[in-house]
């Protein structure tokens, strides 16, 4: 049994917290984020301190306990800190240039792809074959991320495509004569 509900999430200075019944909003310096309260959890506010307990014994809310903490803590350590994620382009020709809230990328393709930024989410390029994304909310940065990861996955026989800065691509042997 998971016992995450139990560790209360410490407030950093700069971070202000609205509770009310259906909901939770977090404002801090990288941005203002809201989530709605499942009605299984009590959330309470002691000063800087949030504490998660579920409102009966049943599994569906001692989970739901749980996941809220979670949820709650990324969205603390967004509006304080923010989250990064980097994307490697690999292959001849591949290249990324952002311009905006556009992300251009040549990934081989008969025609370029511009991607959208949806708001909250910056793009950077430090070189062609780099982007790194920027955002406050981890679930949003994580869908952009695999959103554009999925124009052009990696593939296993020489590596060619987008892959995450950490990923390792399993490289497959090429056909025998």
């Amino acid at each position: 049994m998971s016992r995450v509900a139990n560790s209360p999430v410490e407030l950093p200075k700069g971070v202000e917290v609205t509770l009310n019944a259906e909901a939770i909003k977090v404002k801090g310096a990288k941005g203002t984020l809201e989530l709605a309260i499942n009605g299984d959890v009590d959330v309470k506010q002691d000063g800087t301190v949030l504490t998660f307990a579920a409102k009966s014994n049943a599994k569906q809310s001692r989970a739901m306990a749980g996941t809220t903490r979670a949820l709650v803590n990324n969205m603390v350590v967004g509006v304080s800190t923010g989250f990064q994620k980097k994307l490697q382009l690999q292959g001849v020709g591949y290249r990324a240039k952002a311009s905006g809230s556009t992300l251009n990328l040549s990934l081989g393709f008969s025609h370029p792809v511009d991607y959208a930024l949806p708001d909250g989410v910056k793009a950077d390029t430090p070189s062609q074959t780099e982007v790194v994304l920027t955002s406050a909310d981890k679930q949003l940065l994580g869908q952009v991320a695999a959103e554009i990861r999925a124009f052009r996955p990696p593939e296993p026989y020489k590596g060619k495509g987008v892959r995450y800065s950490d990923e390792h691509v399993h490289r497959k042997e090429a056909k025998k004569k």
